[in-house]
């Protein structure tokens, strides 16, 4: 399934997700990372989890309330069969423990302090990303 690509809209998301993880980190000192953020609210809840239960209902939300603001639907069809679907959450929560975090954590705040784990991390990323869609579509033939 092709979307339609749209500048405008990812230069102002890429902006939005840039200035919620500036206002976390300056207001509270904590870092943007959705995995760990996640991982610390549903594993073992703390004294610290009220800006966590704030920060994944926003991430929640904000589908719904770009769809209030501008009366688009933000939904797609998924065609993964449930058991896709699964096993490829449990590898994402698996490579982002391996990985000492999430591309929020390390492409977005890493990278922006100029973490060299981070930096790692990232290039580990699209490299990954990159091998997966040659793969993906070129040899193993699936279709765009």
């Amino acid at each position: 399934m092709s979307l339609p690509f749209h500048p405008g809209e990812a230069l102002a998301g890429g902006a939005l997700i840039g200035l919620s993880a500036g206002m976390l980190l300056l207001s509270i000192g904590r870092v943007a990372g959705c995995s760990g953020i996640a991982a610390r609210l549903l594993g073992r809840p703390d004294g610290d989890s009220g800006w966590r239960a704030a920060f994944v209902l926003g991430l929640l939300l904000g589908p719904v309330l770009l769809e209030l603001a501008t009366g688009r639907s933000v939904t797609m069809q998924i065609s993964a069969s449930v058991p896709v679907l699964i096993g490829a959450g449990l590898l994402v929560g698996f490579g982002t423990r391996l990985g000492s975090g999430c591309t929020s954590g390390h492409g977005v705040s890493g990278l922006a302090r100029l973490s060299k784990r981070s930096f790692a991390a990232v290039s580990t990323f699209m490299v990954t990303a990159f091998l997966t869609v040659f793969v993906v579509r070129h040899l193993l033939g699936a279709a765009s």
